[in-house]
């Protein structure tokens, strides 16, 4: 079992995805998103395997969460720095979005 103590160590922040491109060199497909958390954090780019559900021109704009503080991760030729989050559900995976906008770099909470 993980302890609220292992929760807290996540940085889970909302970025607004900016860029969105297919992963051509990725094994499942996938895309490569540029996500903006603001100005102390930036723009940091995240691997996601969301093909079966959004396509990349509707997520331009879209505000995500994301794990910021897991370490870089190899996938094929591109580093994936943060961990967007999502669900696993019928037909692919569902992106977690705040359901107001708030700013780029605010909080989980």
């Amino acid at each position: 079992m993980a302890t609220f103590d292992d929760f807290l160590k996540l940085d889970i922040r909302v970025g607004t995805i900016v860029e969105a491109n297919i992963f051509e060199k990725a094994k499942r497909p996938a895309y490569q998103l540029k996500v903006d958390f603001g100005d102390e954090i930036g723009i940091k780019k995240s691997s996601a395997q969301i093909t079966e559900k959004y396509k990349c021109e509707d997520l331009i704009g879209k505000q995500v969460l994301a794990v910021i503080n897991f370490p870089p991760r190899q996938i094929a030729n591109f580093m994936s720095e943060v961990l967007v989050l999502g669900t696993y559900s019928d037909g692919g995976v569902v992106l977690i979005v705040p359901d107001k906008d708030v700013k780029n770099g605010d909080q989980l909470g």
